[in-house]
């Protein structure tokens, strides 16, 4: 799925995304990771190419994600002095009291649904990546 000009709750694909952290954060990209449990692999990496502002824990559970209300795209549109192409907002459980509200704003969204193991495997499959952490033991 690839996003532009979109300020409407985004729609994830099926699957068990429970588990959230974000995974790589620079050169103009923001990657958010994934799965129903973390430790060892994730499914689902949601890719915001051109990231200008950004409010959210760099770990998370149970998201739900919603359309952002016309306070938080103003808001947004004064900090940046424009409205950004895009803005993503959902409540997250960060391990606090209630959901934390969060807020993300960007130049395009891109869902990216394969395996990306987060520890290293001699047998990985052609189907499946390593996380940018993850490096062979003879490395």
């Amino acid at each position: 799925m690839h996003a532009e000009g979109v300020h409407a709750a985004i729609q994830l694909p099926e699957g068990s995304w429970w588990d959230w952290d974000v995974v790589s954060w620079g050169r103009g990209q923001l990657k958010l990771a994934a799965d129903h449990d973390l430790t060892y692999h994730h499914g689902l990496e949601l890719v915001f190419g051109d990231p200008v502002f950004v409010s959210c824990p760099s770990a998370f559970h149970d998201p739900v994600f919603r359309a952002p209300s016309p306070g938080e795209l103003l808001k947004v549109t004064r900090e940046l002095g424009e409205e950004p192409p895009l803005v993503v907002a959902f409540e997250a459980d960060a391990g606090g009291q209630g959901p934390v509200s969060c807020l993300i704003a960007a130049g395009r969204l891109d869902m990216v649904q394969e395996t990306v193991l987060r520890y290293w495997r001699e047998d990985a499959g052609p189907d499946q990546r390593f996380a940018p952490w993850v490096s062979s033991p003879d490395q």
